[in-house]
């Protein structure tokens, strides 16, 4: 049985662009959930008092 090593290697490369790209958006999203979090922790009413 032959093996196809140029095969086998694109393959690994494209799982292993694709494992990185979802590494980096978790990353990112998680980011952003965090932002939300805290974003309405806060609320409207503190920032109305300091307004005000």
């Amino acid at each position: 049985m032959n093996v196809n090593y140029l095969i086998v290697a694109a393959v690994l490369a494209i799982v292993l662009a694709l494992i990185i790209f979802i590494i980096r958006r978790n990353k990112k999203d998680e980011k952003k959930f965090e932002q939300d979090v805290i974003d309405t922790e806060l609320g409207p009413e503190k920032d109305d008092k300091e307004n005000a």
